[in-house]
Parts: structure tokens; sequence; C-alpha cells
């Protein structure tokens, strides 16, 4: 029977991750009195710097279930990373990623596994809809999906990090070696079969959401800027526009200079256009730098992470 590994990114979960525990237990007996996994298949928490007490409280789980694997990366490296570290450590012939709030049902797992086993490597798991997100983050969150896809950026409409890999998928996913991560849009280009699996997303069990507006944000860019070039070409068609619309503005007061005599007096005609030119430069060398900086930090080839300690109650298992 095929083994299961469920990696959930924590930070500052502590409140969140008894009940989650709960939960995932349930979950897997329940797949495992079905034949659906292996009595093997384990739980790994992966903390990423937390502040609270989360890697306190994963430790005690480990100690007390032996399904329970814990992670501690060295720092806060942002959950990307985090989700990253889990997946090429844990064990299994199949892994699911799946945040700490347990917003994403858990039901839609063995659906997940049932693609699985009619021959998908990837299993997307997308929401129905967006009933308990308020009305600017649906709206932000929706515009910013079809955005990415008019950027010619590969991303599944409505899929955040909750889904299923085979090891075949997470053997390929770890031949990218790119800092700036984004799995959202990593994932999609490995290829393999595929398959989706809609899904109801619940409240938070516990605490608060880890995406507040600027997080939501640096991730839209990071996303935009690693996979599309789109606004480099877009400063080059302003390039052109710019330059054309200056010429006739040129021509116009050549014009008005020599065939009607008479030159336009105030400051309009002068300042109209430096603040145009100004601000469109200004704002061209800003999206060339973002490129640029995502440039520098590549070359640098750093780690993407660190792991300063694992628990396992099973101490052949230390890793995982």
């Amino acid at each position: 029977m095929r083994t299961l590994g469920i990696v959930v990114p924590c930070f500052n979960e502590e409140e969140a991750l008894p009940e989650t525990t709960r939960r995932l237990a349930v979950v897997l007996n329940d797949l495992q009195e079905k034949g659906k996994i292996g009595p093997d298949s384990r739980v790994y928490f992966v903390d990423d710097g937390s502040r609270d007490g989360t890697w306190q409280s994963i430790r005690g789980l480990a100690e007390t279930y032996g399904f329970v694997r814990g992670m501690k990366l060295s720092r806060n490296q942002g959950h990307q990373s985090a989700l990253l570290a889990g997946l090429m450590h844990a064990r299994g012939d199949c892994l699911v990623s799946i945040d700490a709030d347990l917003q994403d049902d858990l039901t839609a797992i063995e659906s997940m596994l049932d693609a699985h086993a009619a021959g998908a490597d990837i299993v997307y798991g997308v929401r129905k809809n967006r009933k308990t997100d308020s009305l600017f983050k649906r709206w932000s969150a929706e515009w910013y999906y079809r955005v990415l896809a008019l950027m010619g950026v590969e991303v599944v409409f409505n899929h955040a990090d909750y889904r299923l890999m085979s090891r075949r998928a997470i053997d390929a996913l770890r031949e990218f070696g790119e800092v700036n991560l984004f799995l959202r849009g990593i994932i999609p280009k490995l290829g393999f079969n595929t398959a989706t699996v809609y899904y109801d997303r619940a409240e938070r069990i516990a605490g608060e959401s880890k995406y507040p507006l600027r997080k939501m944000l640096g991730l839209a860019l990071q996303g935009v800027t690693s996979f599309s070039v789109f606004p480099l070409r877009v400063i080059t068609f302003l390039g052109f526009l710019i330059s054309a619309v200056s010429f006739l503005v040129v021509c116009w007061v050549l014009w008005v200079r020599f065939v009607a005599g008479e030159a336009v007096p105030g400051w309009s005609s002068i300042l109209l256009p430096m603040s145009l030119l100004g601000g469109i430069q200004l704002l061209s060398l800003g999206v060339i730098g973002e490129y640029l900086g995502k440039i520098y930090l590549e070359t640098k080839r750093r780690p993407r992470y660190f792991i300063q300690e694992v628990v396992a109650r099973d101490s052949q298992e230390p890793g995982s």
C-alpha cells in the first residue's frame, strides 16, 4: 500500500496544532481502514521560525503520537521555503501539503488519493468558491489569478498550496534551484499527469491569518516577476508610444513657431510633458530594478533554508 506524507508548514500556530493533529489522526486512521494508505504514513510539521510555543508543541506531539514528525528551520524563511523544506525531506510514495489552520477540507485528501491511484502525479485542491473571504480579498484574489494568466504565467485558478504530489513529481521539483520561490507557478511547469479536486474552504480553527495584505502583495509580486517578462514588454511598448507622441508634439511646436508665426504662451506645454515623462521613467526604473534584484539574489545561489532540529518518537526515522 502507498505511504502518505502530509506536510504542514507552521508559523505561530501554537493554538491550532493540537486540534490539527487530532483531525489529521482521524483522517489517517480512516484512510488506513479503507486500505488506501499504509500504516507508515506520517504528518510532518515544519516550524518556520515561530516566535510562540509552536516548536515546543510540535515536540510534545511528536513524543506523544507515533505518526507525527517535526522539523524546525533555523529562522523564519517564509511559507514557500518552509513548504519546500517539508516536501524535500518528508518520506512517502505521495505527499500532500496543507496549511496548519485546516481551512482546506481534509476529506478532499481521499479524493486526491483516488486521482493519484488513477494515474495523476499531481492533484490540485481547488476552492469551489470564496464565500469565506472578505469582499476585498475575494475580488483581489480572483483578479490576481486572471492577471497572471494574461501575463502568460501558468497557474491553477483558485488553487493555493493544497495539493498531492507523487514521488516522481517531488523528485522533479528537486531539480528547481531558484531562490525566489513561487511554488504555485513552479509546479505546473513539472508537467506529468494532473487532476483537480474541488472543495469548500472553512474558517480557521484557531489563531489568525499569517498572510496579511503586505505578505499577499509580496507573494503576488513574486509570482509576476518570477514567471513573466510582461512588465518589461509593457515598458518597451510605452517607450515606443511616448516616443511617437513626443515626435508629434515636436512637429506641432515647430509648426506653431515657424508656420503659424506665434508661440503658445504658458507653462503647461512644458510642465505636463516633463511630469509625464518623469513619472514613466521612474516607474520603468522601478520595474527594471525589481527584475535586477531577482537576478542578483539568484546569482548568489544562497541556501533557501537550514534545518536546525528534527524530532520523531521513532529514532529510526530521524529526518522525517
